[in-house]
């Protein structure tokens, strides 16, 4: 399947008439929006879902929050994401949606966010706990893994390395699972996955043995990666893009395209870095960043972005 670099920005704020003058071609909003729909439709541009996987109000769902290593509920804040995975009426419901979004609607594209173990990654110094050692999901770890460990002191002490292929593979079976239903209804229908920015070593290899994110597992299930990278939230610099960009490469297939999300936040120096030579974006979100377009001179800067990405060099 031959995939379009896609740029434009992610939200659900409107968008001017002209925006396709500045490089704009596609949008990414939030589920299955009748509206957003309607607006891509009416200005020409390519409508890609946001599709929420694995986050859930844990004010009203506690029974969702993953077990510690404590043998408590996980600590969380306002912002989170993963749930426990042995809730099997909540991960129907997820796919449900899905399904009933994909039968009445056609995306360009589905991003698959969230689809990741417990945690969060958008502050300088994320809180990173090992999770979930509910008894349905050690004992599910013990039959997968072959092992007999009913404790988390025995699993991350004997089996960690176990423990950590056992969650890596997990996520990445729900990955091919809905990638599935997606292209069972819409074959041409690209399928992202929003990722954890940090590299395979950052955080002493917390971007698989905390959120289970494997590229060479996930590859067979996603077409475009997309790491979130929010400098000002992460404590990063606007260069930390082009950084990443650089480094891809060791640890993202080389069958797979990678697509960065910026933040609007960070604008223009985030994107002005990372519209430089080197290993180039298969195109740019930018994140609540339909405003930008309101602002001619910064939607050039974002034309001339996109028009150093399509043509490095």
């Amino acid at each position: 399947m031959s995939i379009p670099l896609l740029f434009g920005p992610y939200g659900s704020a409107q968008l001017p008439r002209d925006v396709k003058e500045y490089g704009v071609n596609a949008v990414w909003f939030h589920g299955f929006n009748e509206q957003s729909f309607a607006d891509c439709s009416e200005r020409g541009l390519e409508a890609c879902v946001e599709f929420k996987t694995f986050r859930a109000d844990f004010q009203k769902h506690p029974e969702l929050i993953p077990i510690g290593a404590d043998g408590s509920p996980i600590r969380y804040g306002r912002l989170v994401q993963g749930i426990c995975l042995s809730k099997k009426d909540y991960l129907a419901e997820i796919e449900a949606q899905l399904r009933s979004g994909l039968q009445k609607f056609k995306p360009r594209g589905v991003w698959l966010d969230y689809l990741t173990f417990a945690g969060w990654f958008e502050t300088p110094e994320p809180d990173l706990q090992e999770s979930c050692f509910c008894p349905d999901c050690i004992a599910d770890f013990c039959q997968t893994a072959g092992v007999d460990a009913t404790t988390p002191e025995r699993i991350l002490g004997s089996y960690a390395e176990e423990w950590k292929a056992y969650k890596c593979g997990k996520i990445a079976r729900f990955a091919l699972r809905y990638s599935a239903l997606i292209k069972d209804a819409l074959p041409d229908c690209i399928v992202g996955a929003y990722m954890c920015p940090w590299t395979p070593g950052q955080f002493d290899g917390a971007l698989t043995r905390i959120f289970a994110q494997d590229y060479k597992l996930l590859a067979d299930a996603i077409d475009v990666f997309t790491p979130l990278i929010y400098c000002k939230k992460s404590g990063r610099g606007p260069e930390w893009g082009r950084e990443w960009l650089d480094l891809s490469p060791g640890f993202v297939p080389a069958d797979r395209k990678v697509q960065l999300i910026l933040d609007a936040a960070d604008y223009p120096d985030n994107l002005l870095e990372t519209a430089t030579p080197g290993v180039q974006s298969w195109g740019i979100q930018m994140f609540a960043g339909a405003p930008l377009f309101q602002d001619r001179d910064k939607a050039l800067v974002f034309r001339r972005s996109v028009e150093a990405i399509r043509q490095p060099g």
